[in-house]
């Protein structure tokens, strides 16, 4: 990797990165908050809204990944890298913050769904429309982050004004996954085959490439 070519935000987020000494007890709060999501829909036995949450969480964790790989292969930068306070930094773009929102984004999300796959808002097929608008925001989030430097990106077609590339690729795949699972209803098997196949890439992908040395 030529040192000279990587940004220096992504050299802050290298020295941050896995750093014990970062870490803040809040973080116990924000589990805590996780496990009470998850708890409320197990109790209703809503189980197509915590497969749902997990799918989306677990397709977070790809791209993640990913975004590591796309470091380490490019030499230069990934997608998307974090800096500022965190409690802990497991990943050069995932802080445990970002990690257990998502946890609980999944099942925000399905719940917000029409009952009805069919219906229509605007004229519009709801699961699409709903798909796109939830992920616009967090691209929304994601560029008021980047103003305030504690969320970068370096590549050109990666960024302001390219968001649409990110709308897609970083966030409809996580939206669009959870509203899939969700819409199997009670086909409780496909659900966790889904869920299933996603935990294995991601463990797979986990540990190829740490033994790489790529995280």
């Amino acid at each position: 990797m030529t040192l000279a070519a990587v940004p220096d935000f992504v050299r802050a987020a290298e020295r941050m990165l896995r750093d014990g000494d970062t870490f803040q007890w809040s973080t116990v709060a924000l589990l805590g908050l996780a496990v009470y999501v998850y708890a409320v829909e197990v109790e209703r036995r809503r189980f197509d809204v915590v497969l749902a949450g997990v799918a989306f969480w677990l397709m977070d964790w790809f791209n993640e990944l990913a975004n590591s790989a796309i470091y380490h292969a490019s030499g230069e930068a990934p997608l998307w890298t974090v800096t500022g306070h965190t409690s802990y930094l497991i990943l050069i773009g995932l802080t445990i913050e970002i990690s257990l929102l998502f946890l609980v984004a999944g099942p925000a999300f399905v719940k917000q769904l029409p009952a009805d796959p069919r219906a229509r808002i605007l004229g519009l097929p709801n699961r699409p429309l709903l798909v796109f608008a939830f992920s616009c925001v967090c691209v929304l989030v994601e560029v008021l982050l980047n103003a305030i430097d504690v969320f970068h990106w370096h590549y050109w077609w990666w960024n302001v004004p390219f968001v649409p590339l990110i709308v897609v690729f970083g966030y409809m795949t996580f939206f669009g996954i959870a509203a899939w699972v969700y819409d199997m209803g009670e086909d409780r098997r496909r659900q966790l085959r889904v869920v299933g196949a996603l935990a294995a890439v991601d463990a797979a992908a986990g540990v190829g490439l740490g033994l790489a040395g790529w995280l």
